[in-house]
């Protein structure tokens, strides 16, 4: 019995070792399952030269691991990849813990490149009657774009004074949407729209003017209008130079052949091409051997006139004639034969013969006392200037509508127009100039002068004509040596 415990109790050691050779066995085991697996999977060292690439994975299909494994005695570099089939992947991530992830994928979002719609531009001349929303309409853009345009500033509002002859330049894409517009005012002034995001900037643009200075001269022979045609005038500066003088010299019946004028003026270029004439800056004219010279000048507030040298306005407070009339069909006189009532009585004003409707301005500064029908002077007017002096224009053939009794008008207003009604045999502007009352003769009574140069601008007057008064001189000398 004792034998038998003994041995029992010496037993139990060899079984706790036994069980830790079979956990060595099994472990044992593994690995060599393991290196014949990879063994059996391994390619030809021969055909092998470099490891493949790892395959996408797509779809269910499994990825293969490329790990870098050596034999015993084999140095890093001469171990090639060993290429794991699949159904060992998970065995080997659990003997050596190493994990793969598949990478994810990042997609960049990219936008596609825009595309540039066509522009163009439309060219449209205002007509009578037109409107913006009439041009709109016709260009298939609504009325609520229109009314957003005009009111997007003060500046855009100018676009509702449209006139008829100016340009409008509309600028659309091929799906009609607007990018903005032009409005030619003239060749110079212009206003822009430019459509901006969701609103609209307005901009008024104006080209550069070019000022140059040229004169002419010319001789008379038959009429100043001839004269000045040849010698390259044109009609607006004629009338210009008519109009300086026409208050010392009477072009109907003053005129003499052999009179002469030279003009300085202004030209405008736009572009490097003549755009119009602009005003005279000196004259001089030569009437029957008197000499007349009127030189312009600009005040401070933009005000400007002509005078002498020495600073007298050219201007007189009345008109010599208040019409352009081919002549004088009857003049003041205290006694004629008149041609309607047969008898003698006297003519206390100026007859002047001219074409029906021919425009008849008021003489001087005043106001309309009278307008209406005057017994045998028909359709008159009556005009009182200050105090002391009034102006009377008869047998005319209808009024101008904007000068009415009790209105004021300006020297060179129209007042009215030739005709022949009341007592008349045909059509002419019967004209009176009265002094407190009593008829003067309006071909000789002496004028007031308009009101000189103000002291304050003198000095600055005397020195901007200097200029001007030289080259009148030194165009006269060579006008006189080329004589000879």
């Amino acid at each position: 019995m004792q034998d038998f415990k003994s041995y029992t109790l010496e037993r139990r050691p060899a079984r706790g070792q036994l069980a830790r050779r079979l956990a060595i066995a099994v472990v044992f085991l593994i690995f060599l399952t393991a290196g014949f697996l990879y063994l059996i999977s391994e390619p030809n060292q021969d055909t092998r030269k470099e490891a493949p690439p790892i395959p996408e994975e797509t779809g269910n299909q499994q990825q293969k691991l490329i790990l870098p494994l050596s034999l015993p005695g084999q140095s890093k570099k001469e171990s090639p990849p060993r290429s794991i089939p699949p159904q060992s992947i998970s065995f080997i991530k659990d003997a050596v813990a190493i994990e793969t992830e598949p990478m994810a994928e990042v997609v960049v979002p990219v936008e596609p490149p825009a595309v540039e719609l066509k522009t163009y531009s439309t060219t449209y001349q205002i007509k009578n009657g037109d409107s913006l929303a009439s041009i709109f309409k016709k260009h298939e853009l609504s009325a609520n774009l229109l009314h957003r345009i005009v009111h997007s500033s003060d500046t855009a509002k100018k676009l509702t004074d449209i006139r008829p002859g100016e340009m409008l330049y509309l600028n659309l894409d091929e799906e009609k949407n607007f990018l903005g517009l032009r409005l030619e005012q003239s060749k110079i002034h212009s206003l822009e729209i430019t459509a901006v995001d969701d609103d609209f900037k307005a901009a008024e643009l104006q080209k550069e003017v070019e000022p140059r200075t040229t004169h002419l001269s010319g001789t008379i022979e038959n009429s100043l209008y001839i004269a000045a045609k040849e010698a390259g005038l044109s009609e607006r500066l004629i009338m210009q130079l008519a109009d300086i003088f026409g208050w010392d010299i009477d072009f109907a019946l003053e005129i003499r052949s052999g009179d002469r004028f030279t003009v300085i003026f202004q030209e405008d270029y736009l572009d490097g091409e003549k755009l119009r004439d602009g005003p005279i800056l000196a004259a001089e004219f030569v009437n029957q051997g008197r000499t007349y010279r009127a030189l312009r000048y600009t005040d401070d507030r933009g005000n400007s006139d002509y005078f002498t040298p020495k600073g007298r306005s050219m201007r007189k407070a009345f008109l010599r004639a208040p019409v352009d009339f081919r002549r004088i069909s009857s003049k003041f006189t205290r006694e004629r034969y008149h041609p309607v009532l047969g008898k003698k009585r006297p003519h206390r004003g100026v007859d002047y013969a001219a074409k029906t409707g021919t425009p008849i301005k008021s003489a001087g500064d005043g106001k309309i006392i009278h307008r209406g029908k005057k017994g045998g002077y028909g359709r008159t007017v009556i005009i009182q200037h200050g105090q002391t002096y009034t102006t009377l224009y008869a047998h005319l053939s209808r009024y101008n509508k904007k000068a009415k009794r009790g209105q004021k008008v300006k020297q060179g207003q129209v007042i009215g127009y030739v005709g022949k009604t009341g007592l008349a045999t045909g059509p002419h502007l019967h004209y009176e100039f009265r002094v407190n009352g009593v008829h003067r003769n309006p071909l000789t009574v002496k004028l007031p002068a308009a009101e000189p140069i103000a002291k304050k601008y003198r000095a600055d007057f005397q020195m901007k004509i200097q200029p001007l008064l030289s080259k009148l001189e030194l165009i006269n000398r060579t006008l006189v040596a080329d004589a000879k």
